[in-house]
């Protein structure tokens, strides 16, 4: 393999790696791509109030367990005086509240944060195959006619299922169907006429209750769903209007026709749900759904730094990408500056003194410092007391100009102290060295490139959805170094050489 090759492989393979683990945080965790971005979230509330008997109260209440597309961000639980306790598995959850003697009336409250989770996790495990119901006459007859029809009339359970909810809501139904709407056992309950029967083609079905977080209700009523397995999934359909699929945002509260609320040693006076609609950052949210699936951004995340080390990564983070623009510069348009890295860092000063005032801060001071350090080299110093010379008056004119611009009421003067000031130092050195070497029109011609690539690369380092991405996304890193590595053997014609020999490439 040839060096050429290795460095086209390499440069390629960094900057397709900054690339995937970008995506991966993007669409599988949700890390937004856009600063300040919000997403919804729901807060979920159960409200009880029992009245206590003589003795000891006991009271259990079903709780949101696993719901496809939704995760619980975080809960609370109010219950003065009464014990608490939980239990959970991976299908169920349940709070049981307990107090060994209560006279009045008491409020216990449970609510939980809700958030759109990508993940779509099964509800419930894969059932067994249910028995056929032993029914009475005439509804085991009905039940097997009903059974017959719709299997001639479907291709699978999907279809089958489909179907048997259509025939329960139609407006003129079989005899054999009426037979179990008119029952009191199964009127207004079409979620259990549709799991007798289809129980009774041994299909695996459950009842689901839970409450669409749609929008803000302050009395929230709890809808049924049907729910049947067709040997690999869960399939949802609405009992009422036979619309298949589970509606976008639908939490689970708990399954089955058990009651939701156990009461012993009391009298349930109330039960009511409520439901709000909330705004969350879509990075703490991002956060949340990385530490529930275990990824790694929840254990190498800059968030979870101290808030202090934040502040400087947030800054650290953007020097590589003012080190790219100086890159693209001087490689590509062929602009020449005083050193290396001095443009970068001069940006990271302009951050705090807004750019045209930095420009007028640097052009002072530089110009100040140049006269001065003329005058340095008629003293005939050596370059360590030169070097320190210009560095203390470097400081003084910092100091000067800090208190002429606070006498005329300029703030942004009071920014200069910020200046690094050994760059700027160096900076009048390099260009009186130039400036003796090449003359008076090169010096200028750099101080000029100079000030223009660390504008630029200002320009950059504030944007804010840059700042944004290298904070939230560090991985782009590797993107910036297999672009500077693909720039790093860039030999051809420069923008300026271009310009400059523009009359001779038309004579060609």
């Amino acid at each position: 393999m040839t060096r050429s090759v290795h460095w086209l492989i390499v440069s390629l393979l960094l900057i397709a790696a900054g690339l995937a683990l970008v995506a991966y945080k993007h669409l599988a965790l949700g890390y937004p791509l856009k600063p300040g971005q919000i997403e919804e979230s729901w807060t979920a509330e159960a409200r009880l109030v029992v009245l206590p008997e003589a003795g000891p109260v006991k009271v259990e209440l079903s709780l949101p367990a696993v719901t496809p597309g939704l995760s619980l961000l975080r809960e609370n639980f109010i219950s003065r005086g009464y014990g608490l306790t939980t239990e959970a598995d991976r299908w169920n959850r349940s709070a049981r509240w307990a107090v060994r003697r209560a006279s009045q009336r008491q409020l216990l409250y449970y609510s939980g944060v809700f958030y759109i989770d990508r993940g779509r996790e099964p509800f419930a495990p894969t059932p067994a195959y249910p028995e056929i119901p032993s029914l009475s006459e005439p509804f085991d007859t009905a039940m097997q006619a009903i059974v017959d029809d719709v299997r001639r009339q479907s291709a699978d359970i999907a279809s089958f299922a489909a179907e048997m909810v259509a025939r329960i809501n139609s407006p003129s139904p079989s005899e054999e169907m009426a037979l179990f709407l008119n029952s009191p056992e199964y009127r207004n309950n079409p979620v259990r006429i549709a799991r007798t029967l289809l129980a009774g083609a041994r299909i695996p079905t459950e009842q689901v209750n839970g409450f669409p977080l749609t929008q803000t209700e302050r009395r929230a009523r709890p809808e049924r769903l049907l729910a049947v397995h067709n040997g690999r999934q869960w399939l949802f359909f609405d009992p009422g209007t036979g619309q298949q699929g589970l509606p976008d945002n639908f939490l689970i509260w708990w399954r089955g026709e058990r009651p939701v609320v156990s009461v012993e040693g009391a009298e349930l006076i109330d039960l009511s749900w409520s439901i709000r609609r909330n705004e969350l950052g879509a990075i703490d949210l991002a956060e949340e759904r990385a530490t529930r699936h275990g990824a790694w951004p929840a254990a190498f995340s800059l968030l979870d730094l101290p808030v202090q080390a934040q502040t400087v990564y947030a800054v650290l983070l953007l020097v590589p990408v003012g080190g790219f623009i100086m890159v693209l510069m001087r490689n590509l348009v062929g602009l020449r500056s005083f050193g290396t890295f001095m443009p970068v860092l001069i940006a990271l000063a302009f951050r705090e003194t807004g750019l045209i005032g930095g420009l007028v801060l640097f052009a002072v001071v530089v110009g100040a410092g140049l006269l001065l350090r003329f005058y340095l080299e008629r003293l005939r110093l050596l370059l360590v007391p030169r070097l320190t010379a210009v560095l203390i008056i470097v400081v003084a004119l910092m100091v000067a100009l800090s208190l002429l611009s606070h006498q005329l009421g300029w703030d942004v003067g009071l920014s200069v102290g910020l200046f690094p000031m050994v760059i700027m130092a160096m900076v009048i050195e390099r260009m009186s060295i130039v400036w003796e070497e090449r003359g008076a029109h090169e010096a200028l011609i750099e101080a000029a490139g100079t000030a223009v690539i660390a504008s630029l690369a200002f320009y950059m380092m504030t944007l804010e959805i840059v700042g944004h991405l290298v904070f939230v996304f560090p991985e782009l890193l590797l993107t910036v170094l297999g672009l500077t590595l693909l720039m790093g053997r860039y030999s051809g014609y420069r923008l300026s050489e271009l310009i400059r020999f523009r009359r001779l490439a038309r004579e060609l």
